[in-house]
């Protein structure tokens, strides 16, 4: 048998019973995801998904890099090629829709 460790973590009830329902209809057991999550951090060396709070509010032009500002602008460009527009009073109601102004 090869060495094995114990993993302990204390999780919540509900967490742990809607992921091991989930593994358990991909076949694959907690241990084995654990494993899994554990090869993942190696190959990657680090976590194997980005974590990082999402901006609260817009970046402002200032904020942005060369080519983020690029990327940005391209978007509006393609949008606008493929006849995609917006009036301003749209805009407006989108944004104060999503940032709650």
């Amino acid at each position: 048998m090869a060495n094995t460790s114990a993993v302990y973590a204390r999780i919540d009830d509900n967490l742990k019973e809607n992921a091991e329902n989930i593994l358990a209809q991909l076949g694959i057991t907690p241990s084995s995801a654990i494993q899994m999550l554990y090869r993942q951090i190696i190959l990657q060396r680090g976590l194997p998904f980005d974590l990082h709070l999402p901006p609260e509010r817009p970046v402002a032009i200032g904020g942005m890099s060369h080519d983020e500002l690029n990327r940005e602008l391209q978007k509006g460009l393609d949008s606008m090629q493929s006849g995609k527009m917006y009036s301003v009073e749209e805009v407006d109601a989108i944004l104060a829709k999503e940032f709650d102004l």
